[in-house]
């Protein structure tokens, strides 16, 4: 009498015998290791691998989509935004008149106090509003236009391209306006107006929505007195560079690789915050 071959046993549970296979690998697999696929059924080994082999979806900026899908940084920005003006507000006893807060004097951009050695005024700056109008505009732009420019970049690289377009507006306000007292994001805000304006260019849609809209608000800041043209300015012109460094100097240098391209872009970054650091800099020796 012949003797049966022992039945075979899952390759994850050596005690289970077991009639089924993976269909990708044929290895044998009990019920609970093996998940329904197109055609047959695959063992969970197999569904990792494939997993891994699959690239994820990224954006033009090479930010992948699923973990840039909530704008946390736009809303972190505003939530920082709105706990200093709240924190003004409570120094100055006032909703309204909260410019007479020590810290807002402390740290709105005067570029003589810059050259006497405050340089925390050129970031802090761009973190205080005069009132709750300024506030609550530049808390509405940040947000309708932020969050695109969060999905589309990154967070690191928005947030890079933010303080960037802050610092621009500084350096525009240290060289062109330098008895003036700036506050405000607004020069961050203009530079997420020149990123999405990229951006948009870069996927091939129709930025003319943006120009006009850019347009309207620097003809405004011409226009009206008490506001920080150079600020707008000089932040418009940092985001625009900052992205246009991001989504194309790489296609411009001709690079290849992705990661690359990556680093391509967190340079030119870099080379635009170190340029606005150097104008600052330099301005603030001249004025000492």
């Amino acid at each position: 009498m012949t003797a049966q071959p022992p039945a075979p046993t899952c390759v994850r549970h050596p005690n289970r015998p077991t009639g089924l296979a993976c269909t990708r690998c044929g290895r044998p697999s009990c019920p609970e290791c093996l998940r329904p696929a197109a055609v047959g059924q695959h063992c969970v080994d197999c569904l990792r691998q494939g997993q891994r082999d699959v690239a994820p979806v990224r954006t033009v900026a090479g930010a992948p989509v699923a973990r840039a899908s909530l704008p946390y940084v736009t809303y972190a920005l505003i939530a920082i935004n709105v706990a200093i003006y709240a924190i003004t507000a409570v120094q100055a006893q006032s909703l309204m008149a909260n410019r007479a807060s020590a810290l807002f004097i402390d740290w709105m951009l005067y570029p003589p106090a810059v050259a006497g050695g405050e340089w925390w005024r050129v970031i802090g700056s761009g973190f205080l509003h005069y009132g709750p109008i300024h506030l609550l505009l530049n808390m509405f732009a940040l947000y309708v236009i932020g969050r695109d420019g969060e999905l589309v970049l990154g967070r690191l690289r928005y947030l890079a391209v933010y303080l960037v377009s802050l610092l621009g507006g500084s350096a525009a306000v240290m060289v062109f306006a330098q008895d003036s007292f700036t506050a405000g994001a607004s020069g961050a805000v203009y530079g997420l107006f020149g990123a999405i304006t990229v951006i948009l260019i870069r996927l091939r849609q129709n930025p003319n929505q943006m120009l006009i809209l850019i347009g309207i608000n620097v003809f405004i800041s011409f226009s009206l007195p008490g506001i920080s043209l150079w600020g707008h300015l000089g932040g418009l012109a940092a985001g625009t560079l900052a992205t246009l460094g991001i989504l194309f100097l790489p296609g411009w240098l001709r690079v290849k690789s992705q990661e690359t391209a990556r680093v391509v872009g967190w340079i030119a970054v870099a080379v635009l915050a170190l340029v606005s650091f150097g104008v600052i800099g330099a301005t603030a020796m001249s004025l000492a």
